[in-house]
């Protein structure tokens, strides 16, 4: 049998598996993987009064990194800037690395590299320190959210792969509250004799711990097997998953026609083929613009609330109750992921961002502002599982991780920038100019995938990639 035939086999095997308890715990395990990552990413934003209150932004305490005011990143700016940045040289110059050697060793090193960056940046003294393990831990984060993307894209059957996406944040943005509350709770306070925001830290490098246990229980990925050649191998796993499956749901249905993908290596060249310059150009526009929302908002809750007259301790409160709906958006989304075509999620959701923040930011009572907070959180998070699947879908699975990490990257450039734009505007317009900077953003993004994006929903990754 071909090499081709039999990559088209494996995808066939795969794609006609039921919905089962087995399939379903995959995707729990990669998230438990993924919790940690957004844990770290959301906690920017409740760390932030624990260290500016000790101090760690102050010129002499910064080093080299008090530099960067030349470009507008100042105190804790600069925290926000390396968090990005780092996230930035994860997903650009090893998004590749997933591709050459696995989607499950390289789920396991970057989880492990994450964590050993963050415990080490809870013990740091100084602005420098802190910012400089900031942007190594940011290395690993963005390497793991890749490889998560092209992990489910590839073991999911397509029937069910929007509402794996959907489940999968749920999972994940369900840790977003506790590090709101975990905010609350410790940054003002020294537990142990530790600042608050170090015993916060340090939750966040606890995933070492786990991370054996969940790698052990994931198979590697039998579309990667087989475009490396290695199809003894791909037939072994992918016979283990079908016998799972048989096991929970009886005998399995034929496999139906598929095509399958050559044997080859993936280059960086080839996202930039005829056949794919216009997806990357579309998503990489997409993601720069996508993030000022997401982040815009998710990371400058608290901020944006005090500079609307409300108290630090009640800022902090409401910005909990606002992070309890994040898990809430994915859930719903489960229950018409795989029944709206995937463009037309983002679009929507884009289009929600655009008038709630608007709102958000207009609104003076408190209830007022809760409502609408939450629902641009509701908004945010339909739109980040859309995406995150969507932008999976449209590649080979020879370059998929290195597509993935390369469009991903424009957001991560765009978040380390945004928060320097939205501090300008709201230093010289208030909320409500960060409401409007928001909004233009969101319109760009409807622009740019209702007008250019290829639909996807129901359709068999190498039909999509094809």
């Amino acid at each position: 049998m071909s090499t081709t035939a039999s990559t088209a086999s494996i995808a066939a095997r795969l794609d006609r598996l039921p919905s089962s308890r087995y399939v379903w715990t995959l995707i729990l395990l990669l998230s438990l993987g993924g919790i940690f990552e957004f844990y770290d990413l959301f906690f920017t934003a409740y760390v932030a009064p624990g260290l500016i209150k000790a101090g760690l932004f102050s010129p002499a305490s910064l080093g080299v990194f008090a530099g960067l005011g030349l470009v507008g990143a100042a105190g804790f700016g600069t925290f926000v800037f390396a968090t990005f940045a780092g996230l930035f040289v994860g997903t650009l110059v090893f998004g590749y690395v997933a591709d050459a050697f696995g989607r499950r060793a390289i789920f396991t090193y970057s989880l492990l590299w994450y964590s050993a960056a963050t415990f080490a940046m809870a013990f740091q003294g100084s602005g420098f320190g802190v910012d400089l393990w900031r942007f190594i831990a940011g290395i690993g984060i963005g390497v793991e959210l890749v490889t998560i993307d092209t992990y489910i894209a590839e073991l999911i059957p397509a029937a069910t792969r929007g509402r794996a996406y959907a489940f999968s944040q749920f999972v994940t943005f369900s840790v977003v509250p506790v590090a709101a509350f975990l905010g609350w709770l410790l940054v003002p306070t020294k537990p142990f004799g530790l600042d608050g925001w170090r015993i916060l830290v340090l939750i966040g490098s606890v995933g070492a711990i786990f991370v054996w246990f969940i790698r052990r229980a994931l198979p590697e990925s039998p579309r990667w097997l087989a475009n490396h050649g290695r199809v003894a191998e791909a037939e072994s796993v992918l016979a283990m998953i079908e016998a799972r499956v048989a096991e929970q749901t009886g005998p399995l249905p034929a496999p139906g026609a598929h095509a399958g993908e050559e044997q080859e290596q993936g280059r960086f060249a080839d996202i930039w083929s005829d056949q794919y310059r216009h997806r990357t150009i579309m998503l990489s526009v997409f993601n720069f613009f996508q993030t000022i929302g997401y982040y815009g908002f998710a990371a400058w809750v608290p901020t944006l609330l005090m500079a609307k007259g409300i108290h630090t301790t009640t800022s902090l409160a409401y910005a909990f109750i606002i992070a309890i709906a994040n898990p809430i958006g994915p859930l719903l989304g489960m229950t018409f992921a795989d029944k709206i075509e995937r463009k037309w999620q983002i679009c929507g959701a884009a289009l929600g961002i655009l008038v709630f923040m608007y709102a958000f930011t207009t609104v003076g009572n408190g209830a007022a502002i809760i409502i609408f907070g939450i629902l641009v959180t509701l908004s945010n998070n339909v739109m980040s599982y859309s995406f995150h699947n969507y932008q999976a879908e449209l590649y080979p699975t020879r370059v998929r991780s290195r597509a993935v990490g390369f469009v991903y990257s424009w957001s991560r450039l765009s978040a380390a920038f945004a928060g320097l734009m939205i501090a300008f505007f709201l230093k010289h317009g208030g909320v409500s100019a960060v409401g409007v900077f928001i909004a233009i953003s969101m319109a760009i993004v409807i622009l740019v995938i209702g007008v250019f994006g290829p639909r996807t929903r129901d359709l068999q990754l190498e039909q999509i990639s094809h």
